[in-house]
């Protein structure tokens, strides 16, 4: 099965999921407009980190598509899964955003915490299930690129997982965490595409 279809609908939940992060900047009516926009700056920073794990996931998820030459029913039901994960970001961004300063912050943390882990565990998933004995790669795909791939895509569900715990002891440690993990990946991505 050609995947280009699997491309164009992925391509079209990152947009929406990225586009629905904006939904969650909102000020409450009746206070002063400046004070207001300065307060929820919890919201522009969970909006920032959100946007950023959002697009750096999108040019991760064309670098494994790069290297698949076809698609086969288990592919498409894990990328479905994967895809139903990122569409749910928006969600737990807002929780964040809006909690983060209240009693429910630890609840929230955790919820964006298990949000980002389990994209992490089915972006792995679909990863090792194309590259397994080069099921679905291209003949051209090169060993080191897909060594490499294999080898930088097992930290994240066990560095989203520990982060999600911090929340535990702490929410705005875990928060931080997302944040400069969002940081880390969006330099990462950067500088390794430069390399290659």
């Amino acid at each position: 099965m050609p995947k280009n279809r699997l491309e164009a609908f992925a391509d079209g939940i990152f947009a929406i999921a990225a586009t629905l992060l904006v939904l969650n900047l909102t000020v409450t009516e009746g206070h002063p407009l400046g004070r207001e926009l300065l307060n929820i700056w919890p919201q522009y920073a969970a909006y920032a980190i959100s946007f950023l794990t959002i697009g750096i996931i999108w040019i991760q998820h064309h670098t494994v598509m790069h290297q698949i030459s076809h698609v086969d029913r288990t592919f498409l039901t894990l990328s479905v899964m994967f895809l139903a994960v990122i569409a749910v970001i928006p969600f737990p961004t807002r929780l964040l955003a809006a909690n983060i300063r209240t009693d429910g912050a630890e609840a929230a943390a955790l919820a964006y915490g298990i949000t980002l882990t389990l994209t992490a565990i089915f972006f792995n998933a679909i990863w090792r299930y194309a590259a397994w004995g080069r099921r679905l790669l291209r003949e051209d795909a090169e060993p080191e690129v897909v060594e490499g791939i294999s080898r930088s895509y097992a930290f994240g569900p066990p560095i989203y997982l520990v982060a999600t715990l911090v929340a535990l002891i702490s929410p705005g440690a875990s928060a931080a965490l997302y944040g400069a993990l969002a940081l880390f990946y969006t330099l990462e991505s950067s500088l390794f595409a430069r390399r290659s």
